[in-house]
């Protein structure tokens, strides 16, 4: 029997899976890593730690499996996305530490940029929105402050890449970089349509072309591991990333089938065939993947930033609850929140909005107010910025979606899940196996390497767990939707860049629903209300 082993590399931890032809879980192993928070805003991983995890991983998971390299057919590969990482090619080496993609350093530049009219270009050429969450800036930055890195990168002596192309390279023995559609396509630096380095993006942001790695399908034959590393060499057949997998993953293979993932972030795709759909709502267009010679495959997606990540605040930051699994018990124990909103926006807000300078917000407080009520109010915030992002998805597809297929370990969450069915007024489809990123990465390269004669193969391996039906009417839905939107707006145009506030927040699209965003000049009157407030404070 042949076996995949899935590499999926998160912005938390690695887990490394042995799957048998049947999808069967055979051998598993996961690590956590270090965050590192060295100043506001920024967010860093350790490479070399990072791979250590990896390594660890997957000779742990073979070890369970009772399986050795000889036995694998492929290895595939997700990974969290966006991060970037620059390094010596001789030695494999990090020149700095990686670069999140949390990270926000680099707002300043995206501001600039925005304020030189070069947004409608990129999002042309690209299908992303200028915001400092996606690569090419972060490359810049680390070209710029890592030492004497473009001295170095002039001379061929650098490499640089997002994660999956940092471990095929550890992987090879640094003989293979390499990419594929799906993650080059969220550097802000690959042409949509053509799956290829823009040049002129390039020297927009002074990248050079020659640190980039190559770009190949996300379904292939890509590279082979060293020997050494796992005791024989491993033909590496996909490389995806991490939201595009789960999309794989949850078997949404044809137009009009949709997913959100709730790891980390909340990450929602709708697939959209073989023709990009541009955004008209403040969504990204993006790559879904590509299998071998075909066609580029495309997908709508919306990205929340904070999700999970929001839950995990309450245990490390308010240490209100233990454990993650208990934000469900204390939200449970009161019937609402209490007209308690809690806007997580920790490191700005993703779609539909993309203010990189909002922050966290909780407002609605009253001397009634509890942990319990909190902990509802981080659930239902989770489940409201999906629902923006669904909203905003509809307007551009022109089509009303359905059933929505989750994923992610938040989606373990019964209460989650009825909140998010009644936001949404669709039906929330959970699979047996919430696993579908490494799962995605196991059936892209289980086809690449002949486990299995085509798509239809794979039906059978994608279960049922439970399906959530709405239960709110729509009354109370539009009201909770508007009393959100609210919520936002309080958080909305905060910025610790000069101290202060963003002069000038980005303007919001109005929907086709009728749903409009308060435009540039509310915005203003915002930015000057909040610092009205501030100097306020600061005075003696």
């Amino acid at each position: 029997m042949p076996y995949v082993l899935a590499i999926d590399q998160g912005t938390s931890s690695s887990r490394s899976i042995v799957f048998d032809e049947r999808g069967r879980k055979l051998g598993a192993s996961q690590r956590e890593f270090t965050q590192h928070f060295p100043a506001p805003g920024w967010v860093e991983h350790d490479a070399e730690e990072i791979w250590l995890t990896v390594v660890t991983t997957m000779r742990e998971a073979l070890r369970e499996a009772g399986v050795t390299a000889t036995d694998l057919a492929a290895i595939g590969i997700t990974n969290q996305r966006e991060t970037v990482v620059l390094w010596e090619r001789a030695t494999g080496h990090p020149l700095a530490k990686a670069i999140v993609w949390q990270d926000r350093r680099t707002a300043p530049r995206i501001e600039r940029l925005r304020a030189q009219g070069h947004e409608k270009r990129i999002q042309k050429s690209t299908g992303l929105l200028l915001d400092p969450y996606f690569s090419a800036s972060k490359i810049e930055w680390l070209l710029d402050h890592a030492p004497r890195a473009r001295e170095r990168a002039r001379r061929g002596e650098l490499a640089v890449g997002t994660i999956d192309s940092w471990l095929v390279y550890r992987l090879t023995g640094g003989t293979t970089h390499v990419t594929d559609v799906s993650n080059a396509s969220r550097t802000m630096l690959m042409n949509l349509y053509a799956g290829a380095w823009d040049p002129s993006l390039c020297r927009l942001f002074d990248v050079p072309q020659a640190v980039l790695p190559r770009i190949g399908p996300t379904s292939g034959r890509l590279a082979e591991t060293e020997r050494g590393l796992l005791g024989a060499s491993i033909p590496v057949c996909s490389i995806v990333g991490d939201q595009q997998s789960a999309l794989f993953g949850q078997l949404c293979t044809k137009p009009g089938l949709a997913k959100n993932t709730y790891g980390t972030g909340c990450f929602m795709l709708l697939h959209t065939g073989k023709k990009p759909i541009a955004s008209r709502n403040r969504l990204l267009t993006t790559v879904a993947w590509q299998r071998g010679d075909a066609p580029i495959e495309y997908a709508l997606e919306g990205s929340v930033f904070m999700a999970g990540a929001t839950i995990q605040w309450l245990r490390d930051g308010l240490e209100i609850i233990r454990s993650a699994p208990e934000v469900n018990e204390l939200a449970a124990s009161v019937p609402d929140s209490g007209g308690v909103m809690l806007v997580p926006a920790f490191t700005g807000l993703g779609a539909p909005y993309w203010d990189a300078s909002a922050r966290g917000t909780i407002v609605g407080l009253t001397r009634g107010s509890t942990k319990a009520h909190v902990a509802r109010a981080t659930l239902e915030a989770i489940a409201l910025q999906v629902a923006n992002v669904l909203e905003a998805m509809q307007a551009d597809s022109g089509g009303k979606l359905r059933e929505l297929r989750v994923d992610g370990g938040a989606a373990a969450s019964d209460l989650l899940m009825q909140l998010q069915s009644d936001l949404l007024g669709v039906k929330v489809v959970r699979p047996a196996n919430l696993e579908t990123t490494a799962l995605g990465a196991f059936f892209l390269a289980g086809l690449a390497a002949g486990v299995w004669p085509n798509l239809d193969a794979l039906a059978s391996q994608v279960a049922v767990d439970r399906t959530f039906a709405p239960a709110m009417g729509k009354k109370e839905r539009a009201a909770r939707v508007t009393e959100w939107r609210r919520a936002v707006e309080r958080a909305r145009g905060w910025d610790v860049a000069d101290g202060g506030v963003r002069k000038s927040a980005p303007a919001r699209t109005k929907a086709r629903s009728g749903s409009a965003a308060p435009g540039r000049a509310k915005a203003k009157v915002l930015a000057k209300t909040a610092a009205r407030r501030r100097r306020g404070r600061r005075a003696p």
